[in-house]
């Protein structure tokens, strides 16, 4: 054994044989119980950071930890390689995406076995390659036939100069992000998934995750936001045309004074037509359609508005209601339109008291009653109807479906249930993405792509400019085809999916990525699916968790697999934080350019003082981000892999510490000399004989087999590496200290460095798996089975006991383990330093049992 701990001799060692041997390849077996552990695959970016290193460190010690008992692991790893960082990085370097992208994937290939993580790599898999996106153009063409993918004409945000769509976050101020062109709204045709026709089942479906966290299926409830209530027709004054509104509360329609639209709504156009504010009308909808959709629906939004010059009619009453077009309404939601009955909604409230619109009370309270006049505030609650025609003096709860009855009499409404969810706008105008499988045909139409000629491949000999729309309407070769039907010429979609696609179904595709056949092997993914544990971040829960359970339920439903969930449990795992440093005129300094004194924090370069920010998420545009690169290098991957797992329990964020790390690093240095030390007990230790230990060594087994038992659970149940690890840095400390004096004495020194080699292994595997072939051991410690814990050795022979009065400890006392709560009362009051402090008569006494740590308190009065 080396006498110096050296990270990167050991690690370099064990990565080369567990690469050599591929021991982490697997194949299904039928006789072991399968596990399948999952972290969310990266987009190659060519770089890892501690985010990725946290969550892969996670996963990779589960994997680990589920092969030493006894589980058949499938833990895979892949790239969610298509998208724009590509595009634009071949945009400046005048190159082909793919350079780029496969760069990246051989560097980031590199970094993660450099951290020694577990990945059957036999199975990676790159979403870019035709032979994995082929599969998906396949089911595309599967849901076209099935009538789930279908193409309507949408408004989407379009830069003119680079004539291509932008997504809402790539619209800076209003103008186009990559040119700086203003962007206005174009109607195109664009490609849609039904996910609408499974809103449903993604609700119910939620009762098959009780492995995921709440906040997750709060999250995808609000997002798929069901609702039940009344859809109502107002007619259009002045047009042969009406809207059509969703709510919950028709028992207010009577108060409907105003109507707000959507500014995308398509009748906008119409409405403002000829009126003369029309120009500012469609000024104002053109700058709202450009703002981020999820920041015009925040409670902190100001509330916007503009009256359209039209007017609809409430059917209930025959009143005249103004129709405003209005910010916090999206197309996308409902139907586009909301009646506004601003004194019985907070938000038409404040928007009717903003733009003066009149405010009529329809639900009176039980008791003084409301004046519109008067009113501070929308009133939300229960009460009476009132100012509601042939309804008045019915409480609000039973009017409301009496009147959705009153409205279907008359066909102007009926009562139905809305989803938030709208279907899945799927198409995009860029490159290095998977090509739609459809041609168009003067005189076919449109024309699926035949199934023998898939995948369509994105061509190699293309130069992106960035400018002039999407580079494959530009590439003759690509667009121009024969139609598969008649044969005559035809033109090829030049549309790209997005890039949720390739992300919404990877997991089926690690079952058998070599499968030729079909998208997977029906027999693999129904030995492996669902995953077991899958682990992400939880800003990932309503988009890419949704289209991930849609996407699953679509391939059970077109045959190819039979399982309605794609994971049974998820963990989320937190941040990693770290403070941001500014120069004194705000440019943003990473880490290594401040050097932190007793007098302050001050810029290496110029001498400054430089100002300490929040404790953020690493970002590299704030530049307080850590590479794990450098700290490999110096202190080994272990120690940054065992950091990562000790800095905070996996669902909680994680600050970044250098002193921690340090710390860390001491910690397996300590392991290794401790063990080192004792290697030749090892072999030569005779059999514990649990008869013939003395009081020390039977402490030390008691405290090893504890620390086994907290341990697998922390692991097992709850995840929290954090206190595995710090329950493994108290035993060592207690390892550290015992010195033997008999050959017992060492048999039990062998068990607990054993015992502790084993647990430590998942977390820190390098300088687990030298330790244990340094130590004479036979065969790899992964292969080893997991500890047993020995119950009898938890039983202690005493138990420590506090003794309060009037809440201060006045004595430690060691007492039998056997002692009853009496018996710990009586010894308490007989002890001479307790009674010094008993100069008043005893009121009460309480004994709380801790385990080995117990507590009597004396309450004296």
């Amino acid at each position: 054994m080396e006498e110096t701990y050296k990270p990167s001799v050991v690690e370099s060692r064990w990565q080369k044989t567990w690469d050599d041997n591929e021991v982490f390849r697997v194949s299904e077996d039928p006789d072991k119980p399968k596990f399948y552990v999952l972290e969310m695959f990266p987009y190659p970016s060519g770089k890892l950071h501690m985010g990725h290193v946290r969550n892969y460190s996670i996963g990779d010690a589960l994997a680990r930890y589920k092969r030493m008992t006894g589980h058949n692991v499938l833990h895979p790893m892949g790239w969610d390689a298509f998208g724009l960082p590509a595009e634009n990085a071949a945009i400046e370097n005048k190159t082909h995406p793919a350079v780029w992208t496969y760069a990246n994937i051989e560097a980031m290939r590199k970094q993660f076995k450099r951290l020694g993580f577990s990945y059957d790599w036999s199975r990676e898999i790159a979403t870019c390659h035709p032979k994995y996106y082929r599969w998906e153009q396949k089911m595309f063409l599967d849901m076209l036939k099935k009538g789930l993918a279908y193409k309507k004409t949408s408004l989407v945000n379009w830069c003119p100069h680079d004539q291509t769509v932008l997504a809402n976050e790539q619209v800076e101020n209003g103008c186009c992000w990559r040119c700086g062109t203003e962007v206005v709204q174009q109607e195109l045709d664009q490609w849609f998934l039904k996910i609408t026709d499974y809103a449903e089942e993604l609700l119910t479906g939620h009762d098959e995750l009780g492995g995921w966290p709440e906040p997750v299926l709060t999250m995808q409830k609000n997002w798929i936001g069901k609702s039940y209530g009344s859809e109502i027709q107002f007619e259009l004054e002045g047009l042969d045309d009406s809207i059509t509104v969703f709510t919950t509360r028709p028992d207010t329609l009577f108060g409907a004074t105003f109507m707000s639209v959507a500014p995308e709504h398509p009748l906008m156009k119409r409405l403002c037509a000829g009126k003369d504010n029309e120009g500012e009308v469609l000024a104002f909808v053109d700058r709202i359609a450009k703002q981020d959709k999820f920041k015009r629906t925040a409670d902190d939004m100001e509330k916007e508005g503009i009256f359209t010059g039209g007017y609809a009619v409430n059917p209930a009453n025959g009143r005249r209601i103004p129709i405003y077009a209005a910010n916090f309404v999206l197309y996308e939601y409902g139907t586009g339109a909301v009646m506004a009955v601003p004194a019985h909604d907070q938000r038409d409230f404040e928007f009717a008291t903003k733009y003066g619109i009149e405010k009529v009370v329809v639900i009176q309270p039980n008791g003084d009653a409301l004046d519109a006049s008067t009113m501070d505030c929308a009133y939300t609650d229960a009460g009476t109807m009132v100012n509601s025609g042939p309804f008045d003096g019915t409480p609000n709860e039973e009017g409301k479906a009496k009147v959705t009855e009153w409205l279907a009499e008359r066909s102007v409404g009926k009562q139905t249930i809305n989803y938030r969810l709208r279907d899945w706008g799927i198409s995009r105008q860029r490159f290095w993405g998977c090509p739609v499988p459809v041609i168009y045909c003067q005189d076919c139409g449109t024309v699926p792509v035949p199934d023998e000629d898939l995948p369509v491949v994105l061509p190699e000999d293309v130069v992106i400019t960035g400018q002039d729309g999407s580079p494959l309407a530009h590439v003759d070769k690509f667009v121009n085809c024969t139609c598969p039907q008649c044969g005559k010429p035809a033109k090829r979609d030049t549309d790209t999916f997005d890039t949720f696609v390739e992300s919404s179904w990877y997991m089926l595709r690690y079952c058998s990525p070599r499968f030729e056949e079909g998208p997977v092997d029906p027999d693999k993914v129904k030995y492996w699916m669902p995953v077991d544990q899958y682990i992400g971040g939880i800003e990932h829960a309503v988009m890419h968790l949704i289209y991930f359970r849609f996407w699953n339920k679509i391939m059970r439903d077109l045959g190819y697999i039979t399982g309605d969930e794609p994971a049974k449990n998820l963990l989320t795992q937190g941040m990693v934080t770290l403070e941001t440093y500014r120069t004194e005129d705000g440019t943003w300094l990473y880490p290594e350019e401040v050097k932190k004194t007793p007098d302050g924090v001050f810029h290496l370069e110029s001498g400054k003082p430089a100002q300490v920010g929040r404790v953020e998420k690493m970002s590299k545009s704030k530049h307080n981000v850590v590479e794990p690169n450098p700290l490999i290098e110096r202190l080994g991957a272990d120690t940054v892999r065992l950091f990562s797992l000790f800095a905070a329990p996996p669902d909680k964020d994680c600050q970044w510490d250098d002193e921690s790390v340090e710390g860390c690093h001491r910690f397996l240095n300590r392991f290794w000399k401790l063990v080192q030390r004792n290697a030749d007990l090892f072999g030569k230790a005779p059999t514990l004989n649990v008869a013939k230990l003395g009081k020390e060594a039977k402490a030390l087994r008691r405290k090893t087999h504890l620390m086994s038992q907290r341990a697998t659970d922390d692991i097992e149940r709850r995840f929290q590496y954090n206190t595995a690890i710090a329950a493994m840095m108290e035993l060592l400390n207690d390892a550290q200290s015992f010195k033997p004096k008999s050959e017992q004495d060492q048999a039990v020194l062998v068990e607990t460095l054993t015992m502790m080699v084993k647990l430590l292994s998942p977390m820190a595997p390098h300088i687990c798996e030298e330790l244990w072939q340094s130590t004479g051991h036979e065969g790899m410690l992964l292969d080893q089975a997991w500890p047993d814990v020995d119950e009898s050795a938890l039983q202690a022979e005493s138990i420590h006991v506090g003794v309060q009065v009037n809440g201060k400890i006045r004595a430690e006392l060691e007492l039998p383990a056997d002692s009853t709560d009496d018996q710990l009362e009586q010894a308490a009051k007989e002890n001479e330093a307790v009674q010094r402090h008993l100069t008043k008569p005893i009121r009460k006494v309480i004994v709380i049992r801790r385990g080995d740590r117990n507590l009597v308190n004396i309450v004296a009065k």
